[in-house]
């Protein structure tokens, strides 16, 4: 929340065609009561895009899977893993991994009224399930729902004592359980995250499970993603050059700046695209004070962009 907008994702999209990319998670009162443009809006560009929702209604998701499906998203997730405070007291996120039949029923009245996959993101367990009988009892359970997709981070959560930072960070990582997931549910899709920094890693995991999902390094290193289409799709990368990638991004902006928009909402997603290259820190200091100037615009990332060029050669951009 708050860091995969339509922004950041048409960002990535620059970078990799072939990835599935999630939203933000939309609680399903902010749809039933809220802003639907704002929150279910995104680019043409921006597929194959899942929704992530989070609720415990049944009937409620149904409604909003309804919607997504109309607005022509290529998923619905139902969130069973964020472990913060106010999604627990919503009764939604990874506290409902201690309900795995109102998983199975929330996740099949979605299934009953749409056409587009309806999957699940979760924990290997939260508080004091110690057992991996128990992640599997969770997993079979949702399955007779009609899930077929399970995305698993490979940490526990802990609902009480630790915070959402820290859950993503201090429970350690189990990878083993997730793929012995794979063994128990051959006939199902699983999806490893947690903790991915490369794509040798994805490569990797991708002998156990289905999948892999990346969060904190896509949005840190976003760079990584340039080459995911041709490593793990066979297919062409759409962005040779981080140059190119700031070239079109400009005019998105101007675009997204004649409809009235700010300019921060975009830059603030793209300062780790020169992650660990030289002229990083100009690139990133020249983004964060130019997008707060009054007459700020897509020129500002050009100038940030020129920064690096002119500093440390060329070279340093296109590689």
């Amino acid at each position: 929340m708050d860091w995969t907008d339509r922004h950041c994702r048409h960002f990535w999209r620059q970078l990799t065609h072939r990835s599935r990319l999630y939203t933000e998670m939309v609680t399903t009162g902010a749809l039933l009561h809220g802003d639907v443009d704002r929150h279910l809006g995104y680019g043409s560009a921006e597929h194959p895009l899942a929704l992530q929702l989070g609720g415990s209604s049944p009937q409620d998701l149904a409604h909003c899977a309804q919607m997504a499906e109309t607005r022509g998203y290529d998923e619905v997730n139902l969130n069973c893993g964020c472990p913060s405070d106010r999604v627990q007291n919503g009764r939604f996120g990874a506290c409902l991994m201690a309900e795995p039949k109102l998983v199975r029923d929330c996740v099949a009245a979605m299934r009953e009224v749409v056409d587009i996959p309806v999957t699940v993101k979760q924990r290997i367990g939260i508080d004091h399930q110690e057992s991996f009988e128990e992640l599997r009892d969770f997993v079979g359970t949702v399955a007779e729902g009609g899930c077929h997709v399970f995305i698993v981070h490979a940490r526990k959560a802990w609902l009480e004592g630790l915070s959402p930072k820290q859950n993503r960070e201090i429970p350690p990582l189990n990878y083993e359980w997730v793929y012995a997931l794979k063994e128990q549910f051959p006939h199902l899709t699983i999806v490893l995250n947690g903790g991915i920094q490369s794509l040798e890693e994805c490569e990797q995991h991708l002998t156990k499970v289905d999948g892999v999902m990346l969060g904190r390094a896509a949005y840190q290193t976003p760079w990584l993603l340039s080459t995911v289409d041709s490593r793990l799709f066979g297919a062409e990368d759409p962005a040779l050059t981080r140059e190119s990638v700031i070239v079109k991004l400009s005019t998105y902006v101007d675009d997204y700046l004649a409809n009235g928009g700010r300019l921060n909402h975009v830059t603030r997603h793209i300062l780790g695209l020169f992650h660990q290259q030289p002229g990083g820190r100009l690139f990133r200091r020249a983004l964060s004070e130019g997008a707060h100037l009054i007459d700020a615009d897509g020129k500002v990332l050009l100038a940030a962009l020129a920064e690096v060029t002119q500093r440390h050669g060329k070279e340093s951009v296109v590689e």
